[in-house]
This record gives C-alpha cells, structure tokens and sequence, in this order.
C-alpha cells in the first residue's frame, strides 16, 4: 500500500524585504504554505520574526545566508568573507570555487554559520529546519560544517536539495541546460549528503521540488506537479512576494490550487511535522 503524499510548501528568503513577509504571511493563512526560511541579516528581519510569532504554527527555518546577502559579524571577524558593508559576493561559482578551495576561510566561515544560529535561536522561534541561500548549505565545506556542529546548532530537520529531471520537463518546457546542470549538480550533493544526515538521524523530504523552475513556481507548474507528488514527504518551495515574483505569490493563494490540494488529499506538513 502506497504511504499518503505528505507536503512541505516553503518560502525561502523570509526577513528579505516587507515585500516578501508580506506575501510570506498571506500565502500562510490565505493559501497552501507551511513554512518560511528566515534571513537573519536583511532589512525585513525584525518584521518577519514579529510575524512568525504572531502566526505560530508557520514553522520557520534557517536561510543560512553566505552569498548574496549581509553577514551577522563584522568584516574584521571574518577576513576575506565580506566586503566593508558586510555584503559577500554575489557570484555562487566564484564563492563555490573561494570556500572550497581557500583552507584559510574555514575558521571565517564556522565563526559566522555560528554567529547566524546564534542569531536566529535569539529571536526564541523554534527552528523548523534549515537550508541554504541558494543551497549553499550543501556545499562540502559547509555542510561538513553544519554536521561537526548539528548537536550545538540545534539541527534536526534539513533540505536535501534534489529534483526530478524527468518530471520537470514534463511539466515544464525551456531552460534544458539550466534543468539538466542543476539536476546533475544537486544530485551529487545530496546523494554524498544522505548518510551523514541520516547517521545523525536529521530528517529530510525526499524530494525537492522548485529547484528547476529557477524562481518560475507559478499555477499551471504547480497544478501539474500536484497529481505527480510521490507517496512519502516531499517539499515545494518557492520565492513569494508581492512585487519580484508576484506570480508565485499568485500561486500560493490560488483556488484553484487550494482545491486540488483538498481533491488529491494531500496533506500539508511543516518540517516538524516529519
């Protein structure tokens, strides 16, 4: 007998702007989504936890931010991670390439992952999970990180970020070389990911959805990923807000899409929920 399809739906970048705390909260109590991933150092930061703790059952997670965004510490505390403005670099190959390869960044790197739980378990929400600024949180370096420190940081739930290829193409045409490249890219990653996880027993949905759609999660790709939704957890997630990407707010709350969640009875779930 088949397990009940079980459904995680996210929102990444939670704390980045009024804009999306604001399409983060609608889309919790008008529409499908569960659970939020919170950025300790943008301008909507303050807002967002002010909003988490008035909408307790949203579950909120960690956006371990370590490109293309703000650091928690101050430059002089982290050599050759940030810039004067606490802004680190806006290019995921070069930064991909830097943390691997730069030995003399690691004690940088687990200072400020550091400073960033510390950061969030301040505010007194319950972490949900935690993932990464543009999955950066699967990066060798910093997942090694993440897994020397679970007991410390309070790690029990984690995306293991990977896609289905051949369903995606189904369900949505174009961008063949950015689908295939990802999909080969997180593949590797989480596969190397799955039994340090699982060693630590920190839980995980199987599969996650949203990777190959590149910031493009709108109603017709969601209502045809519905009825293909494997038996087990699985995780969609998405970059709402109320002006960027509007369209996937627009998704979130759609009728249309609230109501095949209810025909297909599939069961909307947080991470603390697996």
């Amino acid at each position: 007998m088949n397990s009940p399809r079980r459904l995680i739906v996210n929102a990444d970048d939670f704390g980045l702007s009024t804009s999306v705390n604001q399409a983060v909260v609608r889309t919790y109590r008008e529409g499908i989504l569960t659970s939020a991933s919170l950025m300790v150092n943008e301008p909507g930061f303050d807002e967002a936890v002010r909003l988490a703790k008035e909408n307790p059952k949203l579950g909120i997670g960690l956006h371990l931010t370590l490109l293309h965004g703000h650091s928690t510490l101050p430059p002089e505390k982290i050599l050759g991670l940030v810039n004067s403005r606490r802004e680190f670099s806006n290019s995921p190959v070069g930064v991909g390439m830097k943390y691997f390869f730069s030995r003399n960044l690691r004690e940088s790197l687990q200072a400020e992952i550091h400073a960033q739980f510390v950061k969030f378990h301040s505010t007194g929400l319950p972490l949900d999970h935690v993932n990464g600024h543009l999955h950066l949180h699967l990066h060798p370096v910093i997942f090694k990180i993440l897994m020397e420190n679970s007991e410390r940081f309070g790690i029990h739930h984690f995306r293991l970020t990977r896609d289905c290829l051949a369903r995606s193409r189904r369900m949505s045409r174009g961008h063949l070389a950015y689908k295939v490249s990802h999909a080969f890219i997180y593949d590797c990653l989480s596969c190397r990911a799955r039994k340090p996880l699982q060693r630590r027993n920190i839980r995980h949905a199987e599969i996650t959805f949203g990777l190959l759609q590149d910031s493009r999660v709108d109603e017709d790709y969601i209502l045809k990923l519905l009825p293909e939704l494997p038996p087990g957890d699985s995780e969609l997630y998405s970059h709402p807000s109320l002006d960027r990407f509007k369209h996937e707010f627009d998704a979130l709350i759609s009728p249309r899409v609230r109501d095949q969640v209810r025909k297909l009875n599939i069961e909307l779930i947080r991470y603390q929920d697996l």
